[in-house]
């Protein structure tokens, strides 16, 4: 089945990345509607490209004026680049072209010309719970996640079989092929291991011993990770609340399947992760509700050594939301003590707990939420601090 995405086109040229298999290029195709599309998955092409990137010109000068042109998997030629920016400013507003691209590493290692800010950039991300619309299952997505291909496999079998090759295809197209690590057992065992650590603080010390990776490596691999856009950090606050405040990052996956892949647990039951996965997804929803609405949200936790933390800290200038999430079906008065405190102090604007029980409640000033009511209330627009 084919889904509505609500990322809308933007009027000028843009970039959009996404992780593989996100939908970037049927979005492209069927909402974008190229007049032109360069391929650089397509042997024939990236070979032809890459020999003789002018050739875009000649592509290009051909079309009739308010064309669109699609360069997808952009990253695999960087040189292109140069060519389109010549065109945009030879041609001024004739050409719109969307570069799309699964991995920033090779634009960000070649510091490649961007175009200098003659394009946008947008982020592409796995289905959102607005656009599965009733096909959206809070349990389905923690198992198996929003990759469009996930979703649509109706076997849980063949939902796992897609997963575990998606891991594998990463490490071997995107890190063994491109040499992009040395060692590449050491990265496998650096994915699984982050993958069990899925949202939680990323002591790299820790991980360093108890993975057997050197230290030095370890920020190495998270820069790769983000670049080729698996995951990202979550980093801590700082509120000045009277009280000693941690300073390390969390880091989360893009997809709560593709954690599960990772740490090879995709035909097991959902277990003590599941409130781990449970922020993973909401992260993921309020990304991309930023995204795709050009709000340019931030998003912190904050926490204290002794253990108490907010999970998010919503913030756009100095308006803020704290949020807490968790698994369980009942919402206990100790889950709000983090956004009390933060909201007595005036250190946030509006509390909310979102939980997997059935009725909205509201305790000391605490909004709280059902899952599934909390994403429908987040994109129907009912959070009026981000307008």
């Amino acid at each position: 089945m084919s889904y509505k995405r609500d990322l809308k086109t933007p009027s000028q040229s843009f970039f959009l990345f996404g992780p593989r298999a996100t939908g970037k290029s049927t979005w492209l195709r069927d909402q974008f509607k190229p007049d032109l599309t360069i391929d650089l998955l397509k042997t024939e092409t990236y070979l032809e490209m890459s020999a003789s990137p002018e050739k875009l010109w000649a592509y290009v000068a051909a079309l009739p004026k308010n064309s669109k042109i699609v360069i997808d998997e952009v990253q695999r030629n960087p040189s292109l680049l140069n060519e389109v920016h010549s065109l945009t400013f030879e041609f001024e507003d004739k050409y719109q072209f969307a570069l799309a691209g699964s991995s920033a590493r090779k634009l960000k290692k070649e510091n490649v010309n961007l175009l200098a800010g003659r394009a946008i950039a947008k982020q592409f991300f796995p289905l959102t719970s607005h656009e599965l619309g009733d096909d959206f299952s809070v349990d389905t997505i923690l198992q198996f996640g929003s990759l469009p291909r996930a979703i649509n496999l109706k076997k849980n079998e063949d939902k796992i079989d897609y997963l575990t090759s998606y891991v594998e295809t990463y490490l071997r197209e995107e890190i063994q092929q491109e040499a992009v690590v040395r060692n590449l057992q050491a990265y496998n065992r650096f994915l699984k291991h982050t993958a069990v650590l899925n949202g939680q603080v990323a002591n790299l010390s820790n991980i360093s011993r108890e993975a057997a990776i050197p230290r030095a490596t370890l920020d190495g691999y998270f820069s790769i990770l983000k670049d080729t856009l698996l995951g990202d950090f979550v980093e801590s606050i700082h509120l000045k609340a009277k009280v000693k405040e941690v300073s390390t990052a969390k880091f989360y996956f893009f997809d709560c399947g593709v954690v599960r892949a990772l740490r090879q647990e995709l035909r097991q039951p959902l277990g003590e992760e599941k409130g781990f996965l449970l922020e993973n997804l909401i992260l993921n929803e309020l990304k991309a509700f930023s995204g795709y609405r050009s709000l340019g949200l931030e998003i912190f936790y904050w926490g204290v050594p002794s253990g108490g933390e907010v999970d998010f800290i919503v913030s756009q200038g100095k308006k803020k939301i704290g949020i807490e999430v968790k698994s369980s079906k009942t919402w206990r008065k100790e889950y709000s003590q983090g956004l009390r405190g933060l909201l007595e102090a005036k250190k946030i604007q509006r509390a909310i707990g979102i939980y997997q029980g059935k009725e909205k409640l509201k305790q000391d000033g605490i909004e709280i939420f059902p899952v599934e009511k909390f994403l429908k209330s987040l994109w129907a627009g009912n959070f009026e601090e981000f307008y």
